[in-house]
């Protein structure tokens, strides 16, 4: 789960969820929901977070499941 992800990193970082929002130039309120699953964040909104945690967001193309 991308929150679990954003959250054990944060604290790791002995950064604050106040902090991490404002760093990422996000609202304190978007990153509770996110780190809480309650919400999905943008691709954009996560790039931000990623980038003050020092993390990469990466896409990867699935193989194509068969189809009997």
């Amino acid at each position: 789960m991308i929150g679990k992800s954003i959250k054990e990193r944060r604290k790791m970082l002995r950064v604050t969820q106040t902090q991490l929002a404002e760093l990422a130039g996000i609202s304190v309120n978007t990153l509770y929901k996110i780190e809480r699953g309650q919400t999905n964040p943008t691709l954009g909104t996560l790039t931000k977070i990623a980038n003050v945690l020092g993390m990469e967001v990466c896409l990867q193309v699935k193989k194509p499941q068969k189809i009997d």
